[in-house]
């Protein structure tokens, strides 16, 4: 956990980190607030080219009113470009999928100065209680975390249900102790860093998997062994990366965030906690009201950029397994070329010499398996015309599900929520047409770019068919989204 902070690593951040480069930019004051308005406080992740260059121009043209036009001379298509150099490293300049226009993403060192700076802004007071008690509460749950007698893990759950009881006498006596306005304030502040502070960890996962992207390529690009080794060595990079306590932890906490319980209770504490007096004091950032579902965007948008990585390598495979071929197809064609030319051009004295004809090759996989001999048994009797009539009202009790009534459900339940898991919109819609209309829901959230399949998480769906057995189907948790 411990980082030297000696002479030769802060000389080398100094010259190489762009956190550092952005802090002593001549031009910071331009940088660092327009960056931290459009994309750390509305928590943007990606913005278009044009998009960007039109923020930019109003900056500068404010800022050229106020302090005159040689200010800031250069235009903000420059500036912008500027900053995504790789001597600056503040922007991320990347062109998405199916677009020619160019976008731009804030990196991680870049936000990290910007906090830094945000850091030095005078607040309106320091709390330290909050953070004892929080440093209380972690060393606590470390030592009954991993404390392994069952007797002492027993006797501090007594002390804790002893502790509660006691204050539920002490209220029911009339003892009711609040937090002051004080309390509140300094547990409100903290966990309003703590919740920005997040948001700023995504953007560093995210990044994380972009460097393990980039120096895959490379190792692929200078490989010279077996391809078969090469993947292993991949996929055990890859493994390791979400093995490892940065992979657990953004596991951990994306399944907590997942949950719609979770949720909910986030909603309304967050309702709860701005409907207090000493916050509204604080004039707080109405943004925060929401930031669980940024929390929630941000963490897609990093598990798509996963997956596009993922998509994006496969197809580097793939384009390194077609020059392959094509190098093999060249070695045959060669072969062709110097076979022509030497029956063309026949040389003198022996030019082969071969035991048979033609070699007589014999693959072990080409051997057929064993199939014992059919035995056809013939009956001693004529076949008979049936004359019994066949029912065929089998063929037009065919179930068909409408999946337009089904999509109106789904709708008419988001009307009051963000999201609602499958199992939640079977509870208030019972399946009327069995695994049929179950399927037909799985279809409809397979083609919804919002619904989310939880792998982690299951939901338990019962029904009772036409013959009045009831059928229980365990399945991963489906979520539709509004």
């Amino acid at each position: 956990m411990t980082h030297s902070l000696d002479h030769e690593t802060l000389t080398s951040l100094r010259r190489s980190h762009p956190g550092w480069r952005l802090l002593v930019a001549d031009h910071a004051p331009l940088v660092a607030p327009f960056l931290h308005r459009v994309f750390v406080a509305p928590n943007v992740r990606g913005m278009s080219g044009p998009e960007l260059v039109s923020k930019l121009e109003d900056d500068l043209f404010r800022l050229r009113e106020s302090h005159g036009e040689g200010i800031y001379p250069r235009r903000a298509s420059e500036y912008l470009d500027d900053w995504a150099h790789d001597s600056r490293g503040w922007l991320r300049k990347y062109y998405p999928v199916g677009s020619d226009e160019p976008h731009f993403d804030l990196t991680p060192a870049a936000e990290k100065a910007i906090g830094w700076l945000e850091s030095l802004t005078k607040r309106a007071f320091i709390g330290t209680e909050s953070r004892l008690l929080t440093v209380f509460d972690l060393l606590r749950q470390l030592v009954e975390g991993s404390e392994t007698d069952p007797e002492t893990r027993i006797g501090e759950l007594e002390k804790r249900k002893a502790e509660i009881d006691a204050e539920i006498a002490g209220i029911r006596n009339g003892e009711l102790s609040v937090l002051d306005e004080t309390a509140v304030k300094d547990r409100f502040q903290q966990m309003a860093a703590m919740a920005r502070e997040l948001l700023a960890d995504f953007r560093e996962v995210e990044q994380n998997f972009r460097s393990l992207d980039r120096a895959t390529r490379e190792k692929i690009a200078l490989w010279d062994g077996g391809k078969g080794d090469l993947l292993d060595s991949i996929f055990g990079e890859r493994d390791a990366i979400a093995d490892s306590d940065q992979g657990r932890s953004f596991r951990a906490f994306w399944d907590f965030l997942m949950s719609p319980e979770k949720q909910e209770e986030l909603t309304t504490l967050l309702d709860t906690v701005f409907g207090l007096r000493p916050v509204q004091t604080l004039a707080p950032d109405v943004r925060l009201k929401r930031i669980h579902y940024d929390w929630l965007e941000a963490g897609e948008h990093t598990q798509r950029t996963v997956a596009l990585l993922s998509q994006q390598l496969r197809r580097f495979l793939d384009d390194q397994a077609r020059l392959e071929n094509r190098r093999i197809m060249q070695l045959l064609r060669d072969i062709e070329a110097k076979a022509l030319t030497v029956h063309q051009s026949p040389t003198r004295g022996t030019f082969m010499e071969i035991d048979d004809l033609s070699p007589t090759l014999e693959l072990p996989m080409e051997r057929t398996l064993f199939s014992p001999p059919l035995k056809v048994s013939i009956a001693d009797q004529l076949l008979i015309e049936g004359v019994e009539p066949i029912d065929a009202d089998a063929l037009y009790d065919q179930v068909v599900v409408d999946k337009a009534r089904l999509l109106v459900q789904i709708r008419h339940t988001l009307r009051t929520r963000d999201q609602v898991t499958l199992g939640e919109l079977i509870a208030d819609h019972p399946l009327q047409q069995g695994l049929a209309e179950l399927v037909a829901y799985l279809s409809i959230a397979g083609n919804d770019r919002k619904a989310l399949f939880d792998e982690s998480n299951h939901d338990r769906v019962q029904w009772t068919a036409d013959d009045g057995i009831s059928r229980i189907v365990r399945m991963p948790r489906v979520i539709f989204n509004r």
